[in-house]
């Protein structure tokens, strides 16, 4: 499966974000680098479907789509299993095992208000890597992490995206050697 965009245009208060944009997202893990302001998170919104392009054609990506947000989108006085229970309706059999490979446990009961911003963040990427999926949009998803832990969670992005589209928005390509890179904003 591939996604495509073709001369996609969108614009914000008349002021420009993606001009013309065409590119392909084939499986695997496609890195979208960029200066801040410059399109990668309105790229993925368009991709989900959350904003409309103002012209151009999006192909491919009518799909089930998984996303780590900029934002971790967590229910602050639930703990991790009722978190991943809101979202996915039930707690996967692999979850326990996935959040253990991330340094969490899936029976802790402190609610995530209580946690660290790494842990949340970590939290945030298991719900997105358990949700059943066709392709993942993931932006900044290494937000808050040391260097074990983005390490940890990259491996996991590449197991679990196996097959399919991963889009992946970050400022920091470490670790993401040899994907393709789209970098918005140079042109």
């Amino acid at each position: 499966m591939e996604i495509r965009v073709e001369k996609l245009c969108k614009s914000y208060g008349g002021k420009p974000v993606l001009t013309d944009l065409t590119a392909a997202f084939p499986p695997g893990i496609t890195c979208i680098a960029a200066p801040s302001g410059t399109g990668k998170t309105t790229l993925l919104r368009l991709l989900l479907g959350l904003e409309r392009p103002d012209a151009g054609t999006i192909l491919g990506a009518d799909c089930r789509w998984a996303a780590v947000f900029q934002e971790d989108r967590l229910l602050e006085d639930l703990p991790a299993a009722g978190n991943l229970r809101f979202a996915l309706g039930e707690v996967p059999g692999e979850a326990g095992e996935l959040l253990a490979r991330l340094g969490l446990d899936l029976s802790e009961p402190k609610p995530v208000r209580a946690w660290s911003g790494g842990m949340k963040r970590r939290l945030a990427l298991a719900r997105a890597l358990l949700a059943p999926s066709d392709a993942l949009a993931l932006d900044e998803p290494f937000t808050g992490l040391d260097e074990e832990n983005r390490a940890r969670c990259l491996a996991l992005i590449r197991e679990r995206g196996r097959g399919k589209p991963v889009l992946l928005a970050t400022h920091d390509l470490t670790g993401l050697e040899g994907a393709p890179v789209l970098r918005l904003g140079d042109r």
